[in-house]
């Protein structure tokens, strides 16, 4: 399922509506480490592996389309 996925920075939380999720996240957007947070955070609540989760677009934008793959 995909889901368009808002980021706040300098926050720890998870908010879902629907297909929307809105996240803070704590690191910092440099050399890809808050979208690995994004996925780890994603993965947690879902009970899934991170492989099943992947950012399908907005990779360097704060508005992202995230897929996960449930099983």
């Amino acid at each position: 399922m995909r889901y368009e996925v808002e980021v706040r920075f300098h926050r720890d939380f998870i908010e879902v509506r629907g297909n929307r999720i809105i996240i803070g996240l704590t690191s910092r957007p440099e050399r890809g480490r808050a979208n690995r947070e994004l996925i780890r955070k994603l993965a947690k609540p879902f009970n899934l592996p991170q492989s099943h989760v992947r950012i399908v677009s907005g990779v360097k934008s704060r508005k992202k389309v995230v897929e996960i793959i449930e099983e």
